[in-house]
Parts: C-alpha cells; structure tokens; sequence
C-alpha cells in the first residue's frame, strides 16, 4: 500500500512538473567554451547544446539559453557571494546551468547538481617526439618498423634476381652442362650483404645484366646508408635525446622540459593542496619557473613549439590532441572529477534530469555526442608522420629506382638469351622457339641441378 501511494506522489509530482515545464519558459545559463557552446552567427552550438536539446525531448520543456554575463564558471568571494553561473543559480536568474561545471562540494552546499554527464581528469599534453619511450634497440629507431619491412623485402627480391639473371644470361652461365655457376642463390645473398656492408664480396657478375643489378643495388644501398646514419646522427644529437615522459613522476623527475598549467585555475589548487610529494615537487617547480599559462590558447602554443608540457582537464587536452596532430596526452590522468548541470536547491528538475542523463548514456548518446564534437582533424597517417624515423613513403624514389633497375636487369638477362638462341637456331635450323626452351631446361631443369651436383662432386674430390 505505501509502494503504491509512493508511486502514485511520484507520477503526481513529475506531471505538475511538465505542466509547470510546460507552462514556464527554462532560462538556462552557459559560457562559451570550444567545444561546449561556440558562436555561430546569431545562435550557439556545442556539446552543451546538443545535450540541452536531448533533455528538452526526454523531459518535453521550453528553454531559452543564454551565455552567463561575466563569463565564469562561478566562485565564491570573501563575503559569501556566488559569481559566474553558479552566482546566477543562487540569485534565481537562470533555472539550470549547462556547461563543463565541476561538481564540487562547495558547490553541492549552494546548488543541487544532477548525476554527472561526463568524467575527467587532470593530465598534460606535449610534443609527441618528447613523450615516446627510449627504445632497447635504438639502432633501428632511424627508421620504422613499415620502413625496415621494405628493406627487407628490397633486399630478398634483389638477391633473387641477382640468382634469376646470373642464371638466364649466357655470359654469365654459357655450358650449364659443365661450367660451375657461382652465383647459387646462398652467394647472390651473400653478395648482397657484402654491398650493404660497402665491401665487395666476389666472385662478379660479368653479364651486362648481372653488373646493370649490381650497380643499382650499389647506389640503392649507398644512398640507404646515408639516410640511415643522417637521421641517426640526427636523433642522437638532440637535445631531447634522453627524455621520455609518459607520467607525472616523469615529468617531476626531470628538468630539461618546462610545464605549467593556468594560473589560480582548479588544476594549480590540486597540486597546490595536494600532500602527494610528486605533485608538490610539480607545484613546487611551476611557482619556481613561473610557468603558468594565462589562457588554453597559450598552453597549446608553446607545447607546439616544444620543450613545454601543458597540464590541465582531461577532456579540454583530448581536444587539443584531436585538433593539433604533434600533441600527445598523457595516458595517466589523476584527480578524477565529473562535469554536472546545477539546478536550484529543492527543484525537481534534478530528479528527472539525472533519470534523463542516465537513459543517454545507456544508450549511447552521450558517446556519440562526444565523438561528434572531438572528432580528430588528423586525417590518415598525420599524426605518424610527426615522428622522427624515417617511413617508406620518404624514400619512394629510391624504392621505385631499384625496381626499374631489377626490371631492366631482367629484361637485358632474356634478350641475352634469346639472341643467343636466334643464333643456335640459325646454325641448326631450329626453331627459335625451341632453342629458348631448351635453355631454360638447361639452366633451371634437371641439367643444371645435375651440373651443379658434378661441380660439388669435383670440389670435394
């Protein structure tokens, strides 16, 4: 009976709030921060306001937004007095506020907040080539891992055709059925490698086409070479050599990279407060440098230009990073705190508020807006392209120049071969065809593997 009469003051409470919702224009109050709530023309648009039109069709009310006049989040001065939007709440000038507001105690004790709409943290943001971890194998680092992969795969299809030509060319292999043929596919590998360690390992391809391969895999290993010791020269001569930061304590326990956050912003007055000893060394150094930041605008700045890390909201730095492609933010995030709409105390807006806000994020709205509004800019490999090490895409020029010198190798090697087929054809009155094909037997068939097994007979005889 009690259950029943609870519902039933419930459903009685929540119509003559849609009456009265109905009946009473909401004036809500907001401040214009990206992406929150931006100017377009004569109206606004954002995050906030997105989410104020979710709640408006769950809850069905009329609502008026404007922009809080003294365009702050709302603080309490010495005599008991609320500024900013929360200011407006107490005085009754704006029924609900909706922006990025922390949900605080001392707020909780002026205002009632509903269930948060989004969580965040403090963490920093900075250069990306600043934040990645000093590698064990630092001798490869010059170049990534896509770029190692095609050296790779240059370097198994040029001994290969170093093996194909020095086998189809007569100058090179003239009597398959009694020469020795030297460049078996083990020392077209080996000769290879005598290349990419600048020393010639014999015996030579005498054959136009084997030298033509050579002489291209010779000058595509030089200028590799000297890619690969110019950007390594380069990277171990920066002055951020030994520096990689991936946490706070990082960040504390170094002095080549200035950070800061904003002046007298929630951020300082954690660390400020804070009895962790990392942190009060981080505030510590900020006091000392004087290394706070006036506005997000100037953090972004000189984290750009480096030798900077940007501490502030979790969310506020996901922007920048979806925006800006050579920052990075710090997986860490530390002092967990909710972002919340203020309503009067005792309104009954904030029950149904927090049921609306919950039914968004059950069913992913409050995802969707999230990704809608700090959607990353970065388009394709951007954001990759930022790191020092070179990819294959900044040597495509030397790639393709081997395998046009691969391909002419080829090409030379069967013209050798068929020319000297013409003429076997000729003295023997065969036919062109047949001769080729004969060759071919020879060198790649039974014959050849038989003449090579005799050469090994004879060596070890």
């Amino acid at each position: 009976m009690k259950g029943s009469m609870a519902l039933l003051f419930c459903v009685a409470a929540l119509t003559v709030w849609v009456v009265t919702a109905d009946a009473k224009e909401l004036s809500i109050t907001t401040i214009k921060e990206d992406p929150y709530t931006m100017s377009r023309g004569s109206e606004l648009e954002g995050y906030c306001i997105d989410l104020i039109s979710e709640l408006s069709k769950k809850l069905g009310f009329k609502y008026k937004v404007h922009l809080v006049k003294d365009s702050r989040y709302g603080s309490m001065d010495s005599s008991g007095n609320w500024n900013g939007m929360i200011g407006e709440i107490v005085k009754g000038e704006a029924d609900m506020a909706v922006a990025p507001l922390t949900l605080t105690a001392v707020r909780e004790q002026f205002v009632d907040m509903t269930t948060p709409f989004m969580q965040t943290g403090i963490g920093f943001i900075l250069r990306n080539d600043l934040a990645s971890a000093e590698s064990t194998f630092s001798l490869l680092s010059p170049f990534s891992t896509d770029m190692w992969v095609g050296v790779l795969i240059a370097f198994l299809l040029t001994g290969l055709c170093i093996f194909l030509v020095c086998r189809i060319s007569p100058t090179e292999w003239a009597e398959p059925d009694s020469e020795e043929h030297n460049f078996t596919l083990l020392h077209s590998f080996w000769y290879i490698t005598g290349a990419l360690t600048l020393q010639g390992a014999g015996p030579h391809p005498k054959a136009l086409s084997g030298r033509v391969v050579s002489a291209i895999w010779w000058l595509f290993t030089v200028m590799l070479l000297a890619c690969y010791f110019g950007n390594f020269s380069s990277m171990f001569n920066s002055n951020n050599k030994h520096v990689s930061i991936k946490s706070f304590e990082d960040l504390a326990n170094q002095d080549v990279i200035d950070y800061g956050t904003f002046n007298a912003g929630s951020t300082m007055l954690f660390f400020k407060n804070s009895h962790n000893p990392v942190y009060r060394r981080i505030y510590q150094h900020m006091e000392r440098k004087k290394s706070y930041v006036s506005n997000m605008e100037e953090g972004i700045r000189r984290t750009q230009e480096g030798n900077f890390a940007f501490i502030g909201e979790a969310v506020s730095l996901d922007l920048a990073v979806a925006r800006y492609c050579k920052l990075i933010r710090s997986q860490e995030v530390i002092a967990m705190r909710s972002y919340s709409i203020a309503t009067p105390q005792g309104s009954p807006l904030v029950k149904n508020l927090s049921m609306a806000i919950l039914q968004l994020s059950e069913s992913g709205e409050l995802t969707y807006l999230r990704d809608k509004w700090w959607a990353s800019s970065c388009v394709g490999g951007d954001r990759d392209h930022t790191s020092e090490a070179l990819h294959p895409q900044d040597l495509r020029g030397l790639f393709l120049l081997l395998g046009l010198g691969l391909s002419i190798g080829l090409l030379l090697a069967l013209l050798e071969l068929l020319s000297r087929a013409r003429t076997q054809a000729k003295d023997g009155k065969k036919s062109c065809c047949s001769v080729l094909t004969s060759e071919l037997n020879r060198r790649f068939g039974s014959g050849a593997e038989s003449a090579e097994q005799d050469s090994s007979d004879k060596s070890k005889a």
